[in-house]
């Protein structure tokens, strides 16, 4: 059987990132997806205008129909958008105790434009992150968390905060290589890719659930996280343009 994977995140409509991303990410990799939508947000390919997000208790009655139906094999998290919403998923992966889960820690689109509100940064690292099996910070996403500048600075210090994993992809290095640093505990591992030409909208998203659904289909950290930037190399290298903004990544099976 496929594993279920519990997504928690935002709806993009233009479709290159947020749920849409999540879901042909995780059925590219083997699994089946189900949702709790956090926020509706007003964006396309170039930028984010706004957002709204969905009242708890909705999610709260959405999260007990899936439980009371579905075992979930692995969790990921995308946007939470308030601190509300930090505490509420905080609350709900106590009632999953056991399953892998992995944080993206949505704080701003990569085409522009906030995606939080209040101190989210501080709560998600203290509240969220310990509960979790590993964080996939972008390098800005990284620092904000750690508050401190540069990737050797910023992995350790998340660690040291979080006690959990912490991979930090390279997407907004000026070089012509994406380096991705895993940080785990002592330990350190990093993968080079070939840096590619364009800016790309929704990578990730793709990125965490790929690693989301190969935790649950057994892998080990460092074989989900190398699986799952594979996959995602394949995926930008295959993208295209359905707009005036961002490349969308052509989510398919390796």
């Amino acid at each position: 059987m496929k594993p279920n994977i519990l997504v928690i995140a935002g709806h993009d409509p233009s479709g290159g990132a947020g749920i849409h991303a999540d879901i042909e990410a995780v059925h590219s990799l083997g699994g089946f997806a189900s949702t709790l939508i956090t926020a509706l947000t007003v964006q396309n390919s170039r930028n984010v205008s706004g957002f709204q997000l969905t009242p708890i208790d909705l999610l709260e009655q959405q999260a007990d129909a899936l439980l009371a139906d579905y075992e979930f094999q692995a969790v990921k998290i995308g946007m939470t958008g308030s601190v509300e919403m930090v505490e509420w998923i905080a609350r709900l992966l106590a009632r999953l105790p056991g399953v892998p889960v992995v944080l993206d820690p949505v704080l701003a689109a990569e085409a522009g434009g906030s995606l939080a509100r209040g101190n989210l940064a501080e709560v998600m690292l203290t509240r969220l992150a310990p509960l979790t099996t590993v964080l996939t910070p972008n390098l800005p996403e990284a620092e904000l968390l750690a508050g401190t500048g540069g990737v050797q600075a910023a992995g350790p210090r998340i660690v040291e905060r979080c006690g959990r994993a912490v991979l930090v992809t390279g997407t907004h290095d000026d070089t012509d290589q994406v380096s991705n640093h895993l940080f785990d505990g002592d330990r350190r591992r990093r993968w080079d890719w070939p840096r590619l030409p364009h800016v790309y909208h929704g990578s990730g998203c793709s990125l965490a659930s790929a690693m989301a659904c190969r935790l649950a289909l057994g892998d080990d950290l460092d074989s989900a996280a190398e699986t799952a930037q594979r996959w995602l190399h394949q995926a930008l290298r295959d993208a295209w343009r359905p707009g005036g903004g961002q490349h969308v990544p052509d989510r398919r099976p390796l």
